[in-house]
């Protein structure tokens, strides 16, 4: 197939591109900007630039539709948060892709509303309280807790906090009044991310991996896959109630009594741990691409292990800021010590692609010459694809908004537990 994934900017479209290429698929990318992570593969043919997502989501997608039409691609593989606007026009694309209905991701899409439907749908999660006011704040008693904006991408938009003071500055310098604000407790427990890909309501794949090592910004420089007993059901019945199809993410903290969901993504999120574990997400969306219907995938194999070299430097560089703990998660990597040994590369896997490296190689350069230079590499990488408050309330301007959207509660009292 001749696919053309999203974004080039992000972890998950570099993991899906290698996917891709080890599949023997021909793969280009749209990116805004001519250096991107993607780019750094054998296994990517050409590059196309487009408008920046973030600004003017239906710029980009004229532009994706005519690169699609040009370079007959079979498949746009959403890969991140350009999944909004392809499922708001899913109706009226010109190139195949898979999306849910937008219906069910709106429902899903900002933080507020997906907290919303988590709870019409009985899921477990830390309690949460919507906000709009500082009078609000007084219905929050427990600290230390997380203040979230209803969008927010790869963990900007999130604070902690632990006092009534701390929750009352960070609520005003993210918008309360503006905007309503979701005030969720902290769970003590490990950080699960789990990824699935659901056709029309069926659950197809999952997979669950825990973060061992917590890299740049948060993400998980190192993963195990682990099985949650209770994680399967908890995702059939999301997709279930959504009628969701195409890929769907979830973050939860595990707890003794049972996971609980602080995040929902509605696209496929870093695939190459569960690969790694025997379960093939991506070969599941070429099918669904293609009109198939794939057989449920067995469960993926616990203990498997995979690291991303380029977030642990990096990681390495903000948390510490010193050039010898750089050296350090560096050489702890290249020999597989520690928490590395055994570990599966998902971002630069030099057997049979060297040129994986690069980025990994400039990050190191860079950081040792100055270890704040670590924030470079984060807004490159993410503000390509980040979805900003104003493209997604244009993209629900032009969304289906003639759809019925699934019956849910808009009680903010309904989810208020804490």
């Amino acid at each position: 197939m001749r696919v053309l994934l999203s974004e080039g900017s992000g972890l998950t479209s570099r993991q899906v591109a290698t996917r891709l290429g080890n599949l023997g698929h021909h793969v280009e990318i749209l990116s805004s900007s001519q250096i991107c992570l993607t780019r750094f593969t054998r296994y990517v043919r050409k590059v196309h630039l487009v408008p920046r997502f973030g600004l003017d989501p239906l710029a980009w997608l004229d532009a994706a539709q005519a690169v699609a039409k040009a370079r007959a691609i079979d498949f746009l593989f959403p890969t991140q948060e350009q999944v909004a606007i392809l499922s708001a026009r899913r109706e009226k694309l010109q190139v195949a892709t898979v999306v849910p209905p937008f219906p069910s991701l709106r429902r899903v899409q900002d933080k507020i509303s997906a907290a919303r439907a988590l709870e019409d749908i009985g899921i477990p999660q830390p309690a949460s309280v919507i906000v709009s006011s500082i009078a609000d704040l007084n219905r929050v008693s427990n600290f230390p807790t997380f203040v979230k904006r209803p969008i927010s991408t790869a963990s900007n938009g999130v604070r902690r906090v632990s006092s009534k003071a701390e929750l009352e500055r960070a609520a005003m310098e993210m918008g309360l009044g503006e905007q309503e604000l979701l005030v969720q407790s902290h769970s003590p427990g490990p950080l699960a991310m789990i990824q699935a890909v659901a056709d029309d309501g069926r659950l197809v794949a999952h997979h669950a991996n825990l973060r061992i090592r917590e890299g740049v910004s948060g993400g998980a420089s190192i993963k195990e896959s682990i099985t949650l007993p209770l994680m399967p059901e908890i995702i059939a019945r999301i997709v279930r109630a959504l009628n969701w199809h195409g890929a769907l993410s979830l973050d939860a903290i595990v707890t003794p009594s049972g996971p609980l969901v602080i995040d929902v993504n509605p696209r496929l999120v870093e695939p190459m741990n569960a690969y790694f574990a025997g379960v093939d997400l991506v070969s599941v969306m070429l099918d669904l691409a293609q009109s198939r219907h794939p057989a449920a995938q067995l469960p993926g194999k616990a203990g498997v292990r995979s690291c991303q070299l380029l977030l642990a430097i990096l990681g390495a560089a903000q948390h510490d800021g010193t050039r010898q703990a750089i050296i350090r998660e560096l050489v702890a990597a290249l020999y597989r010590r520690g928490d590395y040994a055994a570990a599966h590369e998902e971002l630069t896997p030099l057997y049979r692609d060297p040129v994986a490296a690069v980025p990994a190689i400039v990050a190191t350069l860079l950081t040792l010459f100055r270890p704040s230079l670590w924030q470079t590499f984060q807004s490159g990488a993410v503000g390509p694809y980040a979805l900003t408050p104003k493209a997604w309330n244009q993209i629900l301007s032009v969304g289906s908004i003639d759809a019925a959207l699934p019956a849910e509660s808009h009680l903010k009292s309904h989810i208020e537990r804490g």
